[in-house]
């Protein structure tokens, strides 16, 4: 029994698990297309930076200052709400793993930039040397090494992808946190519900980050720091 006369039932969450079961699976699918778009917008992307490519590094740099600079509830209500008025009517679920794309994607663009950029000049002049070309020493040297250099900083960002993903209650899609919510609603079990959905991510976290450990051991570059 809990304070003030609070009786804690851990029943009511089992009764509820197929509903939170539903939530979950949706709360898996946007965030699986958010971070997979997010991780290919990333290297991309930094690529373009990297590579100094004229009128499209300033592309890029603008995507990245408008998404990173501001709120992503914001953003997700442009794309919800604004977008309708001109036209472009997108779903619950686009909306949820387009967002998340766009948000996870402008912070990784920077992160695969400075990787690329972090590798050491001799590997790159060493490629020119043999014969190779300005884009093909990149992608022999910056790209594969500048990944790795990457790794730590993506792999936490993609993490963020997925907690993320809470924010699409803001529009009403049925993920995890808005199906706890709705239980809420009517059954007024608030600690209950919350912890369980609390534990719920928790979990799903430290399982990302023991598979991102793993990751980034198994492709840690031999001799770095």
């Amino acid at each position: 029994m809990l304070a003030q006369g609070y009786q804690f039932e851990p029943g009511f969450v089992l009764d509820h698990l197929p509903e939170l079961g539903e939530g979950l699976l949706r709360t898996l699918a946007i965030s699986a297309v958010g971070m997979a778009g997010a991780l290919v917008v990333g290297v991309v992307l930094g690529a373009v930076s990297a590579l100094r490519v004229p009128v499209l590094r300033q592309l890029v740099r603008g995507y990245v200052e408008v998404f990173r600079n501001t709120p992503l509830l914001v953003q997700i209500f442009f794309l919800y709400f604004a977008l309708p008025d001109v036209g472009i009517q997108l779903s619950g679920f686009t909306v949820g793993w387009l967002a998340l794309l766009l948000w996870g994607g402008a912070y990784n663009v920077e992160n695969f930039r400075a990787g690329f950029e972090a590798v050491e000049r001799g590997y790159v002049e060493a490629c020119r040397a043999l014969g190779f070309s300005a884009a093909a020493a990149f992608r022999q040297t910056n790209l594969p090494l500048g990944m790795r250099i990457a790794l730590p900083s993506v792999t936490n960002i993609l993490i963020s992808v997925f907690k993320n993903s809470s924010f699409m209650i803001a529009i009403s899609y049925p993920e995890l946190t808005e199906t706890a919510v709705g239980i809420v609603a009517v059954s007024f079990r608030v600690f209950e519900m919350f912890l369980a959905i609390g534990i719920i991510y928790l979990g799903l976290v430290w399982l990302m980050s023991l598979g991102a450990g793993a990751v980034e051991r198994r492709f840690a570059i031999p001799g770095g720091h």
